[in-house]
């Protein structure tokens, strides 16, 4: 695993980042993603400082991850009931 030191601005500010040079691009398309999400708040929302705009995405992908995580959950209990049928009736067939 190589890595690599990139500078990256989250509303209007520098941080200093160590990743995996294999992330690279995954990383700054999330970096592009955040920030659009600030400019969107900012255009259609009043606040006081950057902090309000911060605190309002991070709530969006919050609630966007727990959406997913329950999405996921619920896939691998649909996967895993399916795959149990499968596995008794085969299981039938072959013991008759």
């Amino acid at each position: 695993m190589s890595s690599l030191k990139i500078t990256v601005n989250i509303a209007d500010r520098e941080y200093r980042l160590n990743i995996d040079r294999n992330k690279e691009e995954e990383i700054r398309n999330v970096l592009s993603k955040i920030n659009e999400s600030l400019r969107k708040y900012a255009e259609n929302f009043e606040f006081k400082d950057k902090q309000d705009l911060l605190a309002m995405v991070v709530l969006q992908n919050a609630i966007r991850n727990d959406e997913l995580e329950q999405e996921v959950e619920f896939q691998q209990k649909q996967l895993t009931g399916k795959l149990e049928e499968i596995d008794r009736l085969l299981t039938e067939k072959l013991s008759t």
